[in-house]
């Protein structure tokens, strides 16, 4: 069974395709820059890797083009080959604790949840209905990010605030990247070869959060509201005091939309290093001795680390840490950073082991009290997976 998974952003859409329940990649990559001049897209087909420049006015016309080339690398004979579309949906709410087959009612929630999750939601259902238009006789299927910290008891996910804004506007703690954590949390059983587990995920990327998993089910999780809560980001704030808010609003004269955008794409390690929000170009500018770059990386190890203990505290132990996503995937500097700071623990780090980036592998001593691992991310076959087995 041919299945797709898609990713729509305000202005990409990424892709893959599988065969399926082999697992097998058939074709990847992303359309990037719809609706803006510039347009392009990458097609990876058998290690091969094609980039073409072409206006694209809006999603539709990507898909459009998608299905051309699909059929145009002999991955599929027609579009009645592909049986199922995937769509990653940032925001879920509580109304879906798992994925489902999207039908009018589903994408009226999606649409009613944008509010709380503005530059995705709306991307998300431009992506829906062009494929619905496109390829009509494919089954659609939504993937929520917040699905899987649905599992989180209500002294987790409630702010200390008054009920009524719980009930009445849907306040509270969602977390996002749970299809990451929920891919992460499910390979680690499989390396451990058991089910009860107590599992911190750090999914480490320009966004990040960490969650805590027993037994396979969401915890706790660092992300709020929104995803800008938790962790230092590469341009996101993460935790502060809500005052901070008020205090720049009535003190600096600026609009609730000017801080809003400080804290969302001028903070985290942009904000604090003055170079960058890639750790990549943070991780350079320490080698050159770069103040600001040297503060950026503690402050943004500090933050992970106090997330890793406040879990293991509340699993009152831990089997194993997982680090994933492009930073905790790549950034040997920074998963040492943070692991020599959980010595106290008994949490241990194998230099050579860590020499490691984009492959799974076992990072910790023998002599750890936990093992921590790096276990590189797939968000769109586990989207593939749910809907396959939706629609199987």
């Amino acid at each position: 069974m041919k299945i797709l998974s898609v990713n729509a952003g305000s202005s990409s859409l990424k892709f893959q395709m599988y065969e399926m329940p082999e697992e097998k990649v058939l074709i990847s990559g992303v359309f990037e820059r719809i609706g803006i001049n510039g347009s392009m897209y990458t097609i990876k087909y058998n290690g091969e890797k094609v980039v073409k420049e072409v206006p694209l006015s809006n999603h539709k016309e990507a898909f459009s083009i998608l299905m051309d080339e699909l059929i145009g690398y002999n991955v599929v004979e027609s579009l009645n080959d592909i049986k199922a579309v995937a769509h990653r949906i940032v925001q879920g709410g509580t109304y879906y604790s798992d994925s489902v087959i999207i039908d009018e009612d589903v994408i009226s929630k999606i649409n009613e949840l944008s509010v709380l999750a503005p530059l995705h939601n709306p991307a998300g259902i431009i992506g829906i209905k062009a494929s619905e238009e496109i390829i009509p006789d494919a089954v659609n299927v939504a993937v929520f990010d917040t699905a899987f910290h649905q599992t989180m008891e209500e002294e987790d996910y409630l702010y200390a605030i008054p009920r009524k804004y719980e009930s009445e506007y849907k306040i509270r703690r969602y977390g996002m990247h749970g299809t990451s954590h929920k891919y992460v949390s499910e390979r680690i059983n499989e390396i451990l070869g058991r089910n009860d587990t107590k599992v911190i995920v750090c999914h480490i990327g320009n966004g990040a959060s960490v969650s805590a998993i027993k037994n396979g089910k969401c915890v706790n999780t660092s992300m709020g509201l929104t995803p800008n809560a938790g962790l230092i980001m590469g341009t996101r704030c993460g935790d502060i005091d809500a005052t901070i808010v008020t205090y720049m609003i009535e003190t600096l004269g600026l609009r609730a939309s000017e801080v809003e955008n400080i804290l969302n794409k001028e903070s985290g390690l942009l904000g604090i290093s003055g170079v960058s929000s890639d750790s990549r170009d943070i991780e350079d500018g320490i080698k050159n001795n770069d103040q600001n770059c040297i503060l950026a990386q503690k402050m943004y190890e500090r933050r992970i680390v106090d997330y890793i203990a406040k879990y293991y505290v509340e699993l009152e132990g831990c089997d194993a840490i997982c680090f994933t996503a492009g930073i905790g995937e790549n950034s040997i500097m920074t998963r040492k950073g943070v692991i020599d700071k959980l010595g106290v623990l008994g949490i241990k780090l194998d230099i050579e082991r860590n020499n490691v980036r984009g492959k799974e592998a076992l990072i910790s001593s023998d002599d750890s009290s936990v093992r921590v691992y790096v276990i590189p991310t797939d968000e769109e076959l586990m989207m593939a997976r749910d809907a396959y087995n939706l629609v199987k």
